[in-house]
């Protein structure tokens, strides 16, 4: 039976203060800090079903008690984490134990997950969580893999998903995280045209009607002022299509 989190209302966590313990030996264990409780609990549902268990709560002062208790493979902490900061949370946890950190971050969070790797965090992944972007640094986690880089490369840009960093032949490039995501999302589909109802799904995690029409756009030409695509050759737009990310002409 999957562990579910717990109680992220107050209310008692555990008899005699002992908190919860592994429902199903081997089963991997993930600790969730994140004050977004009912984020959290449809997050430990999906991955209860890819045979993870999740212990949620939703501030650092209780996750540092339970990161002590529970000893789990893997912690999420959000950026926003009350009580405890990110970032002095990750510095914490990494000091006590080799444990897989990621940090969840949204728009605006660049500076702090920048300032979280540098403490020790593992990863960065975007919050909201999705259960397919989590699932492959849980099973790096369980395999011994969890520190091993992450790096796309295609010609003279690389994006390293571990570090939440871009390379431009050599040097690294600043980008917001949903830019980050497209690029990454592009360079998934390398070579292949998406359209924009594609990127609005997987990126924005949305449909057309709830994103301005011009959104996708506007991003992809600040996505290229920064990747110095001035003519468009490694961005291309596919006319009343979408774009696509081209490799390097030999």
């Amino acid at each position: 039976m999957t562990q579910p989190p717990a109680p992220l209302d107050g209310g008692e966590q555990a008899r005699d203060g002992e908190y919860p313990a592994r429902a199903r030996p081997g089963a991997p264990v993930l600790l969730v800090a994140d004050p977004d409780t009912a984020g959290v609990r449809e997050l430990a549902e999906a991955l209860g079903r890819e045979g993870v268990d999740v212990t949620g709560v939703p501030d650092g002062a209780q996750a540092l008690i339970q990161a002590g208790a529970l000893r789990p493979d893997t912690v999420l902490a959000s950026a926003t984490l009350p009580l405890i900061g990110a970032v002095d949370f990750v510095r914490a946890v990494r000091a006590s134990r080799p444990t897989t950190v990621l940090l969840g971050v949204g728009e605006g969070h660049a500076e702090l997950a920048v300032q979280a790797l540098a403490a020790g965090a593992t990863a960065c992944v975007a919050r909201p969580y999705r259960v397919h972007e989590l699932l492959p640094l849980l099973q790096a986690t369980a395999s011994g893999e969890a520190g091993a880089h992450r790096v796309i490369t295609v010609g003279g840009l690389a994006l390293d998903l571990n570090a939440y960093q871009v390379r431009v032949d050599g040097t690294a490039v600043h980008l917001p995280l949903r830019e980050f995501e497209l690029l990454h999302y592009l360079m998934r589909n390398l070579d292949r045209t998406v359209t924009r109802e594609q990127i609005m799904r997987h990126v924005w995690h949305a449909s057309g009607d709830d994103v301005a029409t011009n959104t996708i756009a506007v991003h992809v030409k600040r996505l290229r002022a920064r990747l110095g695509d001035t003519d468009d050759t490694v961005i291309q737009t596919v006319r009343g299509v979408g774009y696509r990310l081209v490799s390097p002409r030999p």
